[in-house]
């Protein structure tokens, strides 16, 4: 690391600690001011930087299944993210304390009118839902712990058990996460809503956390300036990108034309406050900005070879799925227009304030190159 971006990166840490500190004390007076909209803004601002840090879990993941040479440059932000997942698990507490404001099985007088919310309670109850939080997010912090543990002893020896622990928890992490991210979002987000349910929906989240991930390393590298990314380098992420996109865009239009086509009254509402008032134009400003910009833009090997141009694109990837992770949540509470209050961006900033206070102190511990990992050292010979 060379030292203007250490500085920079110190002093990125510390605006990230004040931003963390005025946001809590924000967050603490929407508390006060308004219960129910401090906990939406809190569920969203929550769920984006989780899915940050899942992201990062996923994506090392995949790398140490696939070996690609895109790995080289992207780990140690990735593994520097994951190191935000143990505090990410704590900050899941304050949602225990808000079930009554943000689902409908945790309030009995709708439950007392609500057939199927009734037939509900053997599973969506508090204790069912905190149990399996826990029990799900403690798997989560296991994989992401033992992930960088094993990258550290793999940087201390030539020998291979650290890789090859790295490979085969990376191949059944990959399925746990998969399974038990769907029992996850079931409950933190698609149970807001009182009836309505689809199989394809935690996909969508999962592919969503990949695409953050891939974009957040991508400007994490413009940022650092590094003389060894590489063209070759910079066009593999944005293939990866590309892929990933089309992916989103393949499941959540499959998704909106099942649902569509079936028109039934408990699936369809979930849209048709999505598109009511204002939130239409979100609706727009996703497929324009998540997907036809982007796709078209990553089309041309120009733009994926220069780290300033791909940098835009992995920035509007970025912003993009903070206002993805909103529109599934906020028009649950607001169904009427489009929404967007100062304590959304107070949870959001101050979470994100804790998080970048994280992910800095790790990479400055833990910074470039990866050392003693046979399957770059075979690729680099292989080039």
């Amino acid at each position: 690391m060379n030292a203007t971006f250490e500085a920079e990166l110190r002093r990125g840490q510390r605006a990230a600690w004040a931003v963390a500190t005025v946001g809590a004390l924000l967050c603490a007076l929407a508390a006060v001011w308004n219960r129910q909209a401090f906990f939406v803004s809190y569920l969203f601002g929550w769920l984006f930087w989780l899915g940050l840090t899942l992201g990062c879990l996923l994506v090392t993941m995949i790398h140490h299944l696939t070996s690609g040479r895109w790995g080289e440059v992207t780990r140690r932000y990735l593994e520097a993210g994951i190191a935000a997942l143990p505090v990410m698990a704590l900050l899941f507490i304050p949602i225990l304390f808000g079930l009554r404001e943000l689902y409908p099985w945790a309030r009995p007088a709708e439950v007392a009118v609500d057939a199927v919310l009734q037939k509900r309670t053997g599973y969506a109850n508090a204790w069912g839902f905190a149990i399996r939080s826990i029990v799900i997010l403690a798997c989560w912090v296991w994989m992401g712990v033992c992930l960088r543990r094993w990258s550290k002893e793999q940087d201390a020896t030539r020998d291979l058990t650290p890789t090859r622990k790295l490979r085969r928890l990376s191949g059944v992490g990959v399925v746990i996460y998969v399974l038990t991210a769907t029992l996850a979002y079931v409950d933190w987000m698609m149970s807001v809503e009182a009836k309505w349910y689809s199989t394809m929906f935690p996909i969508i989240v999962c592919i969503g956390q990949i695409l953050e991930a891939l974009a957040f390393v991508i400007l994490a590298a413009a940022w650092e300036r590094r003389d060894d990314v590489t063209e070759k380098h910079l066009s593999q992420l944005g293939n990866l990108l590309l892929a990933f996109v089309l992916f989103w865009t393949y499941v959540s239009f499959g998704q909106l034309l099942i649902i569509y086509s079936g028109n039934l009254p408990a699936e369809i509402g979930w849209y048709l406050h999505r598109i009511a008032g204002g939130w239409k134009w979100a609706v727009i400003a996703l497929a324009v900005f998540r997907f036809f910009v982007p796709f078209y833009a990553l089309l041309f090997r120009p733009i994926k070879r220069r780290m300033g141009r791909l940098a835009v694109i992995a920035g509007m990837v970025f912003v993009t799925g903070i206002a993805d992770i909103h529109w599934c949540v906020a028009p649950t509470f607001y169904p009427h227009g489009f929404h967007v209050g100062w304590q959304d961006a107070a949870a959001w900033a101050g979470l994100g304030g804790i998080w970048f206070g994280i992910f800095s102190a790790s990479y400055r511990r833990h910074p470039f190159p990866p050392r003693n990992d046979p399957r770059l050292e075979a690729a680099h010979a292989s080039s």
